[in-house]
């Protein structure tokens, strides 16, 4: 049972969501393989309201951009660490990064933070 997570946010162009769908598909597997529980992404599909701050107000999207929204599910902070060591060490994620590539999202501008699970139904 998945007991912590690690979430980002990232603000990308509409245009790089494809590209990017096959980048992320690459890296989850890579995250699997090392022990992660589960690797979701969502691409935003709702962004209107105003009841409550928008994620495109906190984000500060520009036009033509979108937000993607990432978990990668573990089964507790110190199991994320040992995964994240390993990933990050992985040769096929190496490759999925080129050095001198620019990302398809805006680093910059990314949302992230680690996370215990609070209510799970």
């Amino acid at each position: 049972m998945s007991k912590y997570a690690d979430v980002y946010l990232l603000p990308i162009l509409v245009e790089n969501v494809p590209g990017y769908k096959k980048l992320a598909t690459a890296a989850g597997k890579i995250f699997i393989k090392n022990g992660a529980l589960k690797y979701r992404e969502y691409v935003a599909s709702d962004l209107n309201t105003e009841d409550v701050i928008p994620f495109p107000k906190v984000i500060k999207l520009k036009p033509g951009e979108t937000i993607i929204y990432a978990s990668v599910e573990f089964s507790s902070e110190s199991h994320r660490n040992k995964v994240m060591k390993k990933v990050f060490t992985d040769p096929e994620m190496a490759a999925l990064m080129p050095k001198g590539e620019k990302p398809p999202f805006d680093y910059k501008r990314m949302v992230y933070g680690g996370f215990k699970v609070l209510v799970d139904l």
